[in-house]
């Protein structure tokens, strides 16, 4: 019933078109891309018409044939017959009663891409970036255990886009690379492979958000769960590759990015970071080694690095992640004065910095003693560390650490009986008087 069905379809078709042609001269050169002469012409914009009739109809031994006829008589005539002959073999893989069989549908499906690329790799939406993209997921739907195939392919392909853009498709390296990291943790390729691919990738998600936050996060979640980025990797590689090219510019500064993401803190990683910074003093390598050497106790390397940097730096955004750091560590060597001056360089900055209050609320509380006008400080504490809590959001350690600072200045409020005892009332405006929070207006509360 079937083959009566195209049969008739291919009658009806037969009938139009040669009404239709009648009219037509297949030899204008217009028409040349549908065969070497008139009549193989005309017949080839016939057989495209079967071909779509046959594979709409499932019948897709008629429909190979037309589509073998048309791939080597006028393979650039239509992309038509690319999406037919695609969706022919797919349909073809799924039926397939055997491995063997399936294994030659797959085959003949990325043919179809191969000549697809041949006849319209220059097409300027459906070209070549289009057709290696879509041979790509199809060569990991059907030929997934050929991982140095899917590697290629997929590496071909993101080359493509960046040909065609000037940056690679993000959803084609997310795809990409947490591949290589599954082949990594699989023993197919070495730590090398993936640290390289992490850092030459890297760069093009800065700046991600939407759908390609989402991705960058995919991206960072397999480097992370791959295991190939541990210190000790790094180390081995870079150890190498620096004692070869000491004062590679470009090598130290791969270095640098990938262990500071790493959180290593050998010996290594200062010397490389400081060698670097030597070469070429900025910001963010002043952040990574102040960073590294707090967590080492070493605060004098790390307050001299972040002076260093922000002598130079000219950049307000810049300053203000330097003038947080320094704030920061000031308050961890319980150098409050310091740590103030930088607080307020923070909120001269940017108002809206959270980090500002909550070193500032911590030198008001710093400044309190058990007299009363050492008590009210910390109302000045309370309140500034609150406004910290509101800013924080995007902090959430921070945010916790300031949410149970300010639950212990509150329960270091003056009793009522102190209040009463230096004539003050609940709700009345106060003014402190010691250390950090003299002159700073407050509301007085009990505790």
């Amino acid at each position: 019933m079937k083959s009566l069905k195209l049969i008739l379809m291919v009658a009806f078709a037969m009938v139009g078109f040669t009404a239709m042609a009648q009219n037509i001269n297949y030899d204008d050169p217009k028409y040349a891309k549908w065969g070497a002469n008139g009549e193989q012409r005309k017949q080839n914009m016939l057989n495209n018409q079967f071909l779509k009739e046959a594979v709409d109809n499932k019948n897709y031994k008629v429909a190979a044939g037309y589509l073998k006829t048309l791939l080597e008589q006028c393979p650039a005539a239509a992309q038509g017959i690319y999406t037919n002959g695609i969706k022919l073999y797919k349909n073809q893989i799924n039926r397939a009663e055997n491995d063997e069989q399936r294994a030659m549908f797959i085959d003949s499906l990325l043919y179809v891409y191969d000549v697809r690329l041949q006849a319209f790799g220059s097409h300027s939406k459906y070209g070549k970036a289009y057709i290696l993209d879509r041979k790509a997921r199809e060569y990991l739907t059907y030929k997934s255990d050929d991982r140095e195939g899917v590697r290629k392919i997929f590496n071909e392909a993101i080359a493509a886009t960046e040909e065609k853009t000037g940056k690679p498709d993000l959803e084609l390296v997310a795809i990409y690379f947490s591949n290589l990291c599954e082949d990594y943790k699989n023993d197919l390729v070495d730590a090398t492979a993936v640290i390289a691919d992490y850092d030459r990738f890297s760069p093009a998600f800065d700046g991600a958000d939407g759908e390609s936050a989402e991705l960058k996060n995919q991206f960072d979640s397999a480097f992370g769960a791959s295991g190939a980025a541990s210190c000790e990797n790094l180390e081995s590689l870079f150890s190498k590759k620096l004692a070869a090219e000491p004062d590679n510019e470009a090598l130290l500064s791969q270095a640098v990015s990938l262990m500071s993401r790493a959180n290593c803190d050998s010996d290594f990683f200062f010397q490389t970071a400081e060698k670097y910074y030597s070469i070429k003093p900025s910001s963010e390598t002043a952040l990574f080694l102040a960073q590294g050497f707090q967590n080492r106790s070493e605060f004098d390397k790390a307050m001299k690095y972040l002076n260093e940097a922000l002598a130079a730096e000219s950049v307000a955004a810049e300053k203000e992640k330097l003038y947080v750091r320094i704030a920061l560590i000031s308050m961890q060597m319980g150098n409050h004065s310091d740590a103030m001056a930088a607080a307020k360089e923070i909120k001269a900055l940017n108002a809206e910095n959270g980090y500002a209050y909550y070193i500032m609320g911590q030198c008001y509380a710093a400044s309190a003693n058990s007299e009363f006008a050492g008590q009210a400080c910390f109302w000045a504490a309370y309140d500034t560390m609150s406004k910290a809590v509101e800013l924080l959001g995007s902090e959430p350690q921070i945010l916790e650490a300031a949410k149970k600072m300010m639950s212990a200045y509150r329960g270091s409020f003056p009793t009522k009986e102190e209040c009463f005892f230096n004539e003050v009332q609940q709700g009345a405006s106060y003014t402190c008087t010691r250390g950090f929070a003299s002159g700073v207006s407050t509301t007085v509360r009990y505790r």
